[in-house]
Parts: C-alpha cells; sequence; structure tokens
C-alpha cells in the first residue's frame, strides 16, 4: 500500500528546536495554501481545533524503539513506544488540541501548538465536545511528567 500525503500548509513560530516544556505559552501561524482558504469557513466559531502535523525533523534512521522511558526519564517505567507521547515514531505524526485565537483568510493563529517553525501541517479538524473524555484513566506514572499535569486515576 502506497500513502500519499500532501501538506495543506506549515507553522510559523519563533520555536527552532522542540522544548521540553512551555509549549501552552507558544503563539503560532498556520499559513495555509491559499488554494484551500474558504475551506477555513466557520472555523472562526470554535474556540479550539485539533492540528495534525509532520514531525519532518525527527531522525528517520533504523531502530526505531518499541520501548522507552517517557521523556527518556529513567525514573520511569520502561513502556512501549505507542503507551507515550515520543516523537520517534514509525510515521512521526504529531496531534495537538490548540486554542483557536484567530482566522484571516488562510491564516490561522494558535495557541498551545507543540510543533517547531517550517513544519509541515497534514490537516485540522474542529474540536468537538464529543472530543473530551471526562472519565479517562491513565497510569500513575503520567502524573510525574509534570506536577500538576493531570488528575490520574490509576489502573
Amino acid at each position: 500500500m502506497n500513502i500519499v500525503i500532501k501538506p495543506i500548509g506549515e507553522v510559523r513560530n519563533s520555536i527552532q528546536e522542540p522544548l521540553r516544556e512551555g509549549w501552552e505559552e507558544v503563539i503560532s501561524e498556520l499559513s495555509l495554501d491559499t488554494s484551500i482558504e474558504s475551506a477555513t469557513e466557520g472555523l472562526e466559531k470554535f474556540s479550539h481545533i485539533i492540528v495534525v502535523f509532520w514531525m519532518h525533523k525527527v531522525p528517520r534512521g533504523k531502530g526505531i524503539p518499541t520501548k522507552v522511558h517517557p521523556q527518556g526519564r529513567l525514573e520511569l517505567p520502561l513502556v512501549g513506544l505507542f503507551a507515550t507521547r515520543t516523537p520517534y515514531r514509525p510515521n512521526p505524526v504529531g496531534v495537538s488540541i490548540v486554542r483557536l485565537l484567530g482566522c484571516q483568510g488562510n491564516i490561522l493563529k494558535v495557541k498551545g501548538l507543540d510543533a517547531i517553525d517550517g513544519t509541515p501541517v497534514i490537516d485540522i479538524k474542529p474540536y468537538l465536545p464529543r472530543d473530551s473524555v471526562p472519565e479517562a484513566i491513565f497510569p500513575q506514572w503520567v502524573a510525574k511528567l509534570r506536577q500538576g499535569y493531570c488528575e490520574t486515576k490509576s489502573i
């Protein structure tokens, strides 16, 4: 099977290297291809959107590990790759829910996108009420990633 993904735009911000923390305050512009500008009509009525992007600067060498320590922190358990948010994945696709600050033509201004300058955007979706999971359960180690990050329910 051959899968082809065509970027619809790119991220513009001042971030040149990935941050460990602090993405919540980053303001970015999504510069979309002008040929799809009309596809954003109605998006301005949403407070949040889901941005799907390609982490183009993640090394694509052989031997992606199947198990990792979350955020490379050895005090956290060794878990399967898919149980983490590591960028080192078989397909470096990123997904973020961000605050939509404004839409002007083919430019969307957002806050909280964890993508560096020049990152290709591959899709945008509105954040809908059904996207919230109030009864979500997380492993205990998730709380250690960042104090106060989330309330956990151990499984």
